[in-house]
């Protein structure tokens, strides 16, 4: 295995397929590729993959059935790549649990900057994540003084852990607890909430949740679209049902209408 990991290529396309093949290759990745979705899904299982590109109109199953299989064994960064730019399309993409969404024809250079930007915030394993609460759980136990409280907004490094009412986030075992109970988070759900609890209370808006989305890859004057900030919406609305908030009346992840979003009081 090359040092970036395994990147697997679903695609139907040939020459498609060659030159994501070509891209991977050249970033560093180990790669393996399928023209269908059924050996896609196989493939992304027996190569353990990190990073998965995958086409949304296979021959057999579609790219979303494609990602709901690997959804249930693999947390690689799913990138969807399609020839729809329908808003719908992009959004089922990203509901159904996919990191990222291009349209055909895309630029092979913006595609590795994408990568790169989400590669450079990994996932752990199970067994990884395991370890460091251990770690963590030894250091409470362990004798010592009246340790500080870390609020929301002003944690500086990776190991900080994160508290807002009965909400919980260590960045370092990147998890979190809802009242004790795990939350099963993706990649950009789990960023978006680590940046609103930083903030304390500040408002996020649209536009910074786009960058932290996408990493360090949008600089100040990089266009965003409104496809981009409506992908932050999504997130933001797939965060409140996992935080079990009302749609109507949300009390952790507050909307600041024309602006962007906030950390709200929440419920004792």
């Amino acid at each position: 295995m090359s040092d970036l990991g395994v990147a697997v290529v679903v695609e139907d396309d040939k020459d498609i397929r060659n030159l994501l093949e070509s891209v991977f290759l050249q970033a560093g990745f180990e790669v393996h590729t399928a023209s269908d979705g059924r050996e896609g899904v196989e493939l992304v299982r027996h190569q353990q993959a990190n990073i998965v590109t995958l086409d949304v109109g296979l021959p057999d199953i579609d790219g979303y059935e494609v990602l709901r299989r690997i959804r249930q064994f693999s947390d690689a960064y799913v990138v969807m790549l399609t020839g729809r730019s329908e808003e719908p399309d992009m959004l089922t993409g990203l509901h159904s649990g996919a990191d990222d969404y291009i349209t055909k024809p895309f630029r092979p250079l913006e595609l590795r900057a994408r990568v790169a930007a989400m590669m450079r915030r990994p996932r752990y394993s199970d067994s990884q994540r395991q370890d460091a609460l251990r770690h963590d759980a030894q250091q409470q136990a362990a004798p010592a003084g009246p340790a500080p409280q870390v609020e929301p907004g002003t944690g500086s490094g990776a190991k900080d852990v994160l508290e807002h009412r009965d909400l919980r986030l260590s960045p370092r075992t990147r998890s979190a607890e809802l009242a004790g109970r795990e939350l099963e988070l993706t990649r950009s759900e789990f960023v978006l909430l680590e940046e609103l609890l930083r903030a304390g209370g500040g408002v996020c808006t649209r536009a910074d949740l786009v960058k932290v989305v996408r990493g360090d890859y949008y600089q100040d004057d990089t266009y965003i679209s409104e496809a981009d900030e409506r992908a932050v919406e999504v997130h933001i609305g797939n965060l409140r049902k996992k935080l079990h908030e009302d749609a109507h009346t949300p009390q952790l992840l507050q909307t600041v209408r024309g602006v962007g979003y906030r950390l709200g009081a929440g419920k004792l």
